[in-house]
């Protein structure tokens, strides 16, 4: 009976979230980033490890523009397998030098540099490739290149897994905490109540910010570390809601009728409370992962997330929004659009589910 009432009432909240239109959209546009980010590597331009390829003579280029490439082999690159490849892509195995014009002479091959300086040009043997063939390849770069010539397309897909997997792990470790202590509160109360409580307060009271570079910096800067901070900060709301639904819940028959029946407290909040007080949860978690990715963004931007060369779109924006005044402000602008937008898009899919998910309407 209760698995076809909870299947019933998991089919009415689908129902009522397929109306919402927004929702759906939103939804939608989640499970496109998600791919994308999922197959990052495959359809990044620039597939080598975090799209740290750099040319400096092609430096802050505009969207679209375009420029012949000289790719000279480098030696004893050991080179990944496709998995490893799909995950945290390929090793850099060429040099790449943008040019203006070539031409063989011989057994060389004669270069003119980008943008060098008139009547300077450069020989290389064609004993460099194996098949005595220079590759020179037309290269576009669709959004242009950042100051370091690097294929922003590329680090911009690139850094939407760090984003996304900042906002998982953030989550997950927020529930995990959350549901346990606030769980253990509102189920047991008295003075194990109090105790957790004063946990709460305390941490409620340090500001998010301040906490998570506290932790950051205690833990070390790198991107794991960002993980665990994001997350250690993030639990005390849940905690907090959790504590008070189950403060409500336990009060119903079925759970009188379960401790009547001899059932451990551990069946009857995992098996009878928990699953009845999920809907504001799963609605809070959402709010969280947009949360997340913010803190994520504020923490790169200020040095001490994810450290270079791996893309993080806040990251991106610290090394250029000095661009905004300079001419340039979509290095620093689309980046931005991309975090304004994701963030929205879960704040946005949190009120869908809440929509969804309200028994009362």
């Amino acid at each position: 009976m209760k698995n076809n009432a909870a299947t019933s009432i998991g089919q009415l909240a689908w129902q009522k979230f397929k109306k919402n239109s927004l929702g759906v959209v939103v939804a939608t546009f989640i499970i496109f980033v998600t791919l994308l980010a999922i197959f990052a590597y495959v359809l990044a331009p620039n597939n080598v490890a975090n799209a740290n390829q750099m040319h400096l003579a092609i430096h802050t280029k505009s969207p679209g523009f375009e420029v012949q490439m000289l790719r000279i082999p480098i030696q004893n690159v050991t080179k990944k397998n496709s998995f490893k490849k799909f995950l945290f892509g390929d090793a850099i195995r060429f040099e790449e030098l943008p040019i203006s014009s070539y031409e063989i002479q011989g057994n060389n091959i004669t270069i003119v540099p980008y943008q060098g300086v008139n009547g300077l040009t450069k020989s290389y043997p064609l004993s460099l490739w194996n098949n005595n063939k220079p590759i020179v390849k037309q290269q576009k770069f669709y959004l242009g290149t950042d100051k370091y010539g690097r294929d922003l397309l590329s680090r911009l897909l690139i850094g939407t897994r760090i984003s996304l997997s900042i906002g998982f792990v953030a989550v997950f470790i927020s529930l995990f905490i959350g549901l346990l202590l606030g769980a253990i509160a509102g189920y047991y109360g008295g003075k194990i109540d109090a105790l957790i409580m004063w946990f709460i307060n305390i941490s409620w009271s340090i500001p998010t910010l301040l906490l998570v570079i506290a932790i950051t910096l205690a833990l070390g800067k790198g991107f794991w570390q960002v993980f665990i901070a994001v997350g250690l900060t993030m639990w005390v709301d849940i905690a907090r809601m959790v504590r008070g639904q189950v403060m409500s819940v336990k009060k119903q028959q079925y759970v009188a009728a379960g401790e009547a029946l001899g059932f451990a407290d551990f069946r009857i909040i995992t098996k009878h409370i928990l699953p009845n007080i999920m809907a504001p949860v799963i609605v809070m978690a959402a709010a969280n992962f947009a949360a997340a990715i913010l803190i994520e963004s504020g923490l790169s931007f200020l040095g001490v997330g994810a450290q270079a060369p791996m893309p993080s779109w806040g990251g991106i924006i610290k090394d250029h929004y000095q661009y905004i005044i300079l001419g340039k402000p979509y290095l620093a602008l689309i980046p931005g659009l991309a975090i304004m937008s994701l963030v929205m898009a879960f704040m946005l899919i949190g009120n869908a589910l809440r929509d969804a998910l309200d028994v009362k309407n």
